[in-house]
This record gives structure tokens, sequence and C-alpha cells, in this order.
């Protein structure tokens, strides 16, 4: 009789008791693995967020609870309004631009030889730590052009298009006769006449302003029917000369420009040769002869790149420096698996090479595109080490972040931990819908 008939119980299957076992042992082993990493992570992600969240309900000291007054502060401060703004920008444009920069490359390089070279080229900033990469863009962005490379580029570019400048801080003495005329402009005290030589003696040219082919000045020969003169630096090396004598060792002012003026009107104008000397026609009879400001404007110093209101940017530039060859390796990486049969059909069917681009090539690029993006808006949302190495004491409040402002809210002399905490929520409130976006599009990758 069974023992569903006697009312025993049911027989155990040979073996149940074992695989059960095994299966409880096998549990275990895998907790006692995770163990140590379970307790890293509680340590060192879970109870600091814990922490954070309740300081940042406790005022500056700990000792009295503050509800949400320093969440309040966050919105109020102009200061943090300042960090907030300029992540918003950074959230927006880096990612962005980052992308669609390596976009660009790894499609373009896709089609030459040396496209292996190129994105290691590009690649190779992401060896350079933070730290070093903005020591060298600090550099990279100094005003001085002399020093700053993206200055002395620019500073190269706009005098090749526009005239430099002369003698900056180059004045007469009151002893000379010439005398200030408005503007920076300087005139002669007296009237010329033709067939008379005029002297325009100045001082206060630096000898590195001076023209590197300036001859030792001499003293102008008269001319019938002409004004001749010689304009030169009244200024001996070492002492010994005198004013308005052009001594041996004085050289002359190349290239500066001496216009005859009449009534307020430019009659004539010449420009003095590597000797100083020049020579007006006979129109600038009995005019005075003036020095226009054009020759002693300060020269052009370029962009104030680490100014309040070009800083942001140029962080930016630097970070996207760094990141456009990571965007551009995934990117590539991706378009290596694109199909090329639709691309091909694509264009037998008479598409162009914008066509296929856009319809085809970064459609199906999408969900890599949409990694890199994501993956940068992380990144920027904790950028820090950039904006305080780069930006300069007298613009780090203009270039603020929230990592920076949280840097210093929460160390210094007058830390606020509770401020310095509720930043710290802030910006695990603001890096968590990224993150849930990007789970739940790594998922959706899985299901596929």
């Amino acid at each position: 009789m069974t023992s569903a008939t006697t009312g025993g119980t049911a027989p155990v299957p040979p073996g149940t008791h074992t695989r059960k076992s095994v299966t409880g042992t096998r549990k275990l082993v895998a907790a006692g693995f995770l163990l140590p990493a379970l307790v890293l992570l509680g340590a060192l992600v879970v109870y600091p967020i814990g922490f954070s969240v309740y300081r940042s309900f406790f005022d500056k000291s700990g000792d009295s609870f503050a509800g949400l007054d320093n969440y309040v502060e966050i919105f109020s401060d102009d200061t943090i309004l300042t960090a907030v703004q300029n992540n918003a920008i950074w959230v927006v444009a880096a990612p962005t631009v980052a992308t669609a920069l390596g976009l660009i490359f790894a499609v373009l390089t896709e089609r030459v030889r040396w496209g292996t070279a190129f994105k290691l080229i590009v690649f190779m900033p992401m060896a350079i730590s933070m730290l070093a990469a903005g020591i060298i863009f600090r550099l990279v962005y100094e005003q001085d052009p002399d020093r700053g490379v993206a200055n002395a580029v620019w500073v190269g570019v706009h005098d090749t298009f526009n005239e430099s400048a002369g003698f900056p801080k180059a004045h007469p003495l009151p002893v000379h006769p010439l005398k200030a005329a408005g503007g920076g402009a300087f005139l002669t005290k007296e009237p010329v006449s033709a067939g008379s030589a005029v002297q325009l003696p100045l001082v206060g040219v630096a000898p590195a302003k001076m023209p590197s082919d300036a001859r030792p000045a001499r003293a102008a020969t008269a001319e019938d029917g002409r004004v001749t003169g010689t304009a030169w630096l009244d200024f001996t090396r070492g002492g010994g000369g005198k004013p308005n004598v052009i001594d041996t060792r004085e050289v002359g002012l190349k290239g500066i420009k001496v216009e005859a003026v009449k009534d307020g009107k430019v009659v004539a104008s010449a420009t003095a040769g590597a000797d100083g000397t020049f020579s007006l026609p006979a129109a600038a009879d009995g005019a005075h002869l003036r020095l226009p400001e054009a020759n002693f404007r300060e020269p052009y110093n370029g962009v104030d790149w680490l100014g309040p209101s070009l800083v942001t940017p140029a962080i930016i530039g630097s970070y996207l420096w760094m990141w456009a060859g990571f965007a551009m390796v995934l990117i590539a990486a991706g378009l290596a698996s694109v199909p090329r049969e639709l691309m091909e059909a694509a264009r037998v069917d008479g598409a162009n090479e914008w066509q296929v681009f856009r319809r085809i090539t970064v459609p199906l690029l999408a969900p890599v595109l949409a990694v890199v993006m994501v993956t940068l808006m992380i990144n920027v949302l904790k950028i820090f080490d950039l904006v305080f190495i780069i930006a300069p004491g007298s613009s780090q409040d203009d270039a603020n972040v929230l990592a920076l402002q949280l840097y210093r809210s929460s160390f210094g002399t007058d830390a606020d931990l509770g401020v310095g905490s509720a930043i710290a929520v802030l910006l695990l409130l603001l890096v968590i819908p990224v993150m849930l976006f990007n789970v739940r599009r790594m998922r959706r990758e899985t299901r596929r």
C-alpha cells in the first residue's frame, strides 16, 4: 500500500537533499566572496552618501538642526548659483561638442591611410592626468603672447592683417621741440619751413621695442623746397648724451609716421627711414609737424582667455582636447560594425555622402552616440581639476562649478559642512537620472 492510501509521508526522491545542500553551500561561498566587496562598498559609498544626506540638514557646526536652510542657500547664494549655471553650460556644451568631434574624426579617418596615426594623436591626451592638462592649458592661455601659445597665434594673425604698434610709451622731454597734442599725439611747438631740417627727439622707448634693423640716427640734410628732419631716440645707453643733440650711439625711430598739419588738416606725411630721417614736400611749408597717436598706441596683446567672460569656454576647450579622443575611439568601434551593404545600396540609389551620413550612419550609430553622451555628461558633472587649476583667482568665481564649490564650502578657514553636504547631495541627485537612463538603455540593449 502506498503512502497516499495510508496517509504517510511521500517518499523523497534520491539525491534531493544533496542538491539543496549543494545549492545552499554555493550561496554561502558566493556570499563569502562578495562580503569584502560589499563591506568596502558600504564603507566607501553607502555610508558617505547616508552621512552626507544626514549632515546636510544641520548647521555649520553640526550641533543644530537646520532643516532645508542649506538647500535654500544653494539657490540663493550668488556664488553657488553661478556654479549651478556653469554646470548647466558644461553638461550641455562639453558632451555635445566632444561627441560631435568624435563622430567627425571617426568618419573622416576611416577613409585615409594615416587614420590610425591620427587617432593615436587625438587619443593621446587621454593618457595625461587632469592635473597635468590643467597646468598645460594654464600656460597655453597666458595673457602674455611671449608665453601663452593661444595669444601668440592670435596676435600673430592680428598683426598680419593690421599695422602693428610702433613705439608705445614714447614721449618728448619738456626741453624737446614737441608738445602733447591730445589723444596721444605730439605736435611741434613751432611751425616748420621749407629748406630747413627739423629735429623730433623722443624718449621712453624700451630697447626691446626698437626695430631690429634701426640704424644710428643721422642729422637730415636741408633741401630746397622740402622739409626734412630726423626722428630719433634721444637717449644714450650708459649716459653722457645731450638733449636735442644726435649722439653717435643714439638710433633712429625707423617707421615712425610724421604728418604736416595746417588748420587741422593733414597736407603731407612721411615715414622715417632706418636712420630716422624723413622728407616732406613743399606743401609742408608753414605747417606744424605731428607724430600721430598711431605711433604710440599699446601693442595688441591678444584675448583675455582667462577673464570673466571667456574663462568657462576656455576651460571647456581644454576638456575637449582631452576627451574628444575618447569619443572618437568608441564611435570608431561602433562604426566598424555598421553594415557596409546599406551604405553602398544608398550610394547606388543616388544618395550623396551627406545623405548617407545623416540618414544611415548617424541613425545606426545612435546607441553608441548615446553611450558616449551619457558617459561624458556624468563626467562633466564632477569636473573639478581643470577649473581649479586653469582659472586664476581673479576669475575663479566666474568659472565656478558645483564640484569646485563643494570643495570650497567643505574645506578652508570658513568651511560650512552643512552647505558642502547639501551641494554633494545636489550633485548626487543630478547624476542619478543620467545613471538610471544609462542602466535602462543597457537593459534594452541586452534584451535585443
